[in-house]
C-alpha cells in the first residue's frame, strides 16, 4: 500500500483510486534475492529489513510467510503507522518516529536511497539493505514466493512447504484466480467510479467466493493436504471482508460470516500459529476508514464488526489434511512484534 497523493488520486497497496478508473501498478523494484545473488542482492541474514503495514493485506502476505517459514531471526520487521500522512508510510509507531535499525522516519527515504524523486506510490511490502539503506524491492507477488525458494537455508527446523513443487501449476492457477477477482477484485468494487463498473466488480467477487466455498467444502485447504501460498494469499483478504470490504468497500451480497464454509476455513487459519497472531484489526479499520478519504471523508472507523467469533471452534480438522506437513507450527511470536489486545478478538 502506498500513500495519498492528492485529493483527486490516491494510491494504495500498488492501485490508483478516486475519480480515475481504478488501475493497479506494478511493482517498479523488481529485483530478486536469491540464494545465488543473481540479482546482486544475495540471501543473507540480518542483511535486510521487512518494511510492512499490517494493515495492508499485501503485506501481511510476506508477514505471514516470514513467520511460518521462521524467518524472523534472519529478516528484522519494520511496522509503519496505519494512518499515513502526504509522505507516505511512516514510523511513528517507533520511539521518536524513528525506524530504530534504518534510522529514517518515512519508508519513502529509502526509495529515494535506491531512486530519487522516484514519482509512483510508495508501496508495503518493501525489503530494504540494511548497510546501504537502500530499496531492493517492493514486488509484493514475487517477494513470499522467494522466502519460500530461495531463503530456505535460513528456514527454521520444521518450516512447512508452502510452494511444493510438484503442486505448483496448481497453486499457481488458483492464486491467479484469487489474484483477479477477490484479492483485486474487492479494490476494484470499492474505488470504482461509476455504477456499471461497480456491478461488474462485485459479482466477479462473489462468483468467485462462491466457486472457493464449493472448493473448499470437502477439503480442507485449497491446493493439497497442507497450508500452501495460494492460502496465504486468499486469508489476507478474507480476514479483511466483514471489518472493511462489505462495507467500506460495498462487497455487501453477503459477508463471510454467512457462508460456512468460508467463514470456518479463514477461522481455521486464523486460528493456525502465523496467521491470527499476525492480524490487528484495530490498524486494518483505522488505515482503510481514515485513510481512504475519497470512501469516507469524514474518516469515521465504524465500531463493528463484532469480533468475538474468530476464536470460536471451526471443525475443519474433520476433513483432514494436515497444516504443517510433516513439519511443526511456528513457536512464540517473537518479542516486540506481538499483536497488541486492541487489535485481537
Amino acid at each position: 500500500m502506498a500513500q495519498p497523493t492528492d485529493s483527486d488520486t490516491r494510491t494504495d497497496g500498488n492501485t490508483e483510486y478516486g475519480r480515475r478508473p481504478f488501475k493497479r501498478s506494478k511493482s517498479h523494484f523488481a529485483d530478486r534475492i536469491t540464494a545465488d545473488g543473481r540479482d546482486g542482492w544475495p540471501v543473507e541474514a540480518g542483511r535486510y529489513r521487512l518494511a510492512v503495514s499490517r494493515a495492508c493485506p499485501w503485506a501481511s502476505r510476506a508477514v505471514i510467510s516470514r513467520r511460518l517459514l521462521g524467518l524472523e531471526d534472519a529478516l528484522s520487521l519494520a511496522i509503519a503507522d496505519p494512518v499515513q500522512d502526504d509522505r507516505s508510510w511512516r514510523f511513528t509507531l517507533d520511539p521518536d518516529g524513528r525506524d530504530p535499525v534504518l534510522g529514517i522516519r518515512f519508508l519513502s527515504e529509502a526509495y529515494d536511497a535506491r531512486e530519487k524523486d522516484y514519482p509512483n506510490g510508495v508501496s508495503v511490502p518493501a525489503v530494504v539493505d540494511v548497510p546501504s539503506g537502500k530499496l531492493v524491492t517492493n514486488d509484493y507477488h514475487r517477494v513470499t514466493l522467494d522466502f519460500a525458494t530461495e531463503w530456505t537455508a535460513l528456514h527454521r527446523p520444521g518450516a512447512p512447504d508452502l510452494y511444493p513443487e510438484p503442486l505448483r501449476a496448481e497453486i499457481d492457477e488458483v492464486m491467479a484466480a484469487v489474484y483477479r477477482d477477490v484479492n483485486n477484485g474487492v479494490y476494484r468494487a470499492g474505488f470504482a467510479t461509476g455504477q456499471s463498473e461497480y456491478e461488474e466488480a462485485c459479482r466477479d467477487v462473489f462468483t468467485r467466493l462462491e466457486l472457493l466455498s464449493d472448493r473448499l467444502a470437502q477439503r480442507r485447504y485449497l491446493v493439497g493436504e497442507t497450508i500452501t501460498e495460494a492460502d496465504i494469499r486468499l486469508f489476507t483478504t478474507l480476514v479483511r471482508f466483514d471489518a472493511v470490504y462489505h462495507g467500506h468497500f460495498k462487497c455487501n451480497r453477503f459477508k463471510l460470516a454467512e457462508d460456512p464454509v468460508l467463514w470456518a476455513y479463514t477461522k481455521d487459519l486464523y486460528q493456525t500459529p502465523g496467521f491470527g497472531d499476525t492480524v490487528d484489526f484495530h490498524h486494518i479499520k483505522q488505515h482503510y476508514h481514515r485513510v481512504h478519504t475519497g470512501i469516507n471523508p469524514n474518516g469515521i472507523v465504524p465500531l463493528g464488526p463484532d469480533m468475538f467469533g474468530w476464536l470460536t471452534p471451526h471443525y475443519r480438522e474433520e476433513l483432514g489434511g494436515r497444516p504443517f506437513g510433516d513439519g511443526t507450527p511456528p513457536g512464540p511470536v517473537p518479542a516486540g512484534e506481538e499483536v497488541p489486545p486492541s487489535g485481537r478478538p
